[in-house]
């Protein structure tokens, strides 16, 4: 089975092929952004994490503090289910989800998505973790990882991909988490996290788990 890792090369390789203008831009402005360190000011190792409430994709409100009561907690924040690199990383984290739970531990996924509009209700029967929305990117800017979309990316998506961004995510059409992840243990503390700014960039779910295993 590919990696995460493979898969997202594959999904870039593909991009390359069919628009390397618009690509070669991504890289330019990816580097840009990292060269004026974009998500340097995400949480810390050992930091608390921010407490949050959050609709799921039915509506019910799911707190932090309430997760933490049963165990760790893996937070992972995706731009949403329009972005290829993000459903390919919510598959691939769902395909470990049974070692993530059997370390004691949970999976919270947070995007800007409205509820029921980050995934259809098929999409999130075959997802046995939560989905939260973050309309107005509050949570992740609490989290260090809220990110001013340039508008050359912002007009990718409005005029190639055809995207309502601020239909989607109830009137915030310019703001959008760095894809993120972070575990957090029972006291609330960040003992591990994977930040970057490179949206086609993700977390494998092999480092979560040993990250997990670690606190075990």
């Amino acid at each position: 089975m590919q990696s995460l890792q493979q898969q997202t090369d594959a999904k870039i390789a593909e991009g390359r092929q069919k628009n390397p203008a618009f690509m070669q831009k991504v890289d330019e402005i990816i580097a840009q952004s990292k060269s004026f360190l974009q998500g340097n000011d995400a949480l810390k190792l050992a930091q608390t994490a921010p407490q949050f409430s959050l609709p799921n994709a039915n509506g019910q409100t799911i707190s932090l503090a309430n997760l933490l009561q049963k165990g760790p907690v893996v937070v992972t924040f995706y731009r949403g289910s329009w972005c290829p690199y993000c459903n390919l990383q919510l598959r691939a984290l769902q395909a470990r989800l049974s070692d993530i739970n059997a370390l004691g531990a949970q999976l919270v996924a947070i995007s800007p998505q409205i509820p029921d509009g980050t995934m259809t209700q098929d999409e999130i029967s075959k997802l046995d973790f939560e989905v939260l929305s973050d309309q107005d990117a509050t949570v992740a800017a609490q989290f260090g990882v809220a990110w001013q979309v340039p508008e050359f990316l912002s007009e990718h998506m409005r005029v190639d991909r055809e995207l309502d961004l601020e239909a989607i995510n109830n009137g915030n059409s310019k703001i959008l988490p760095i894809p993120a992840t972070f575990v957090i243990n029972r006291e609330g503390k960040v003992t591990w996290r994977f930040v970057d700014v490179d949206y086609r960039t993700r977390s494998e779910p092999d480092d979560i788990i040993n990250a997990l295993t670690a606190l075990s």
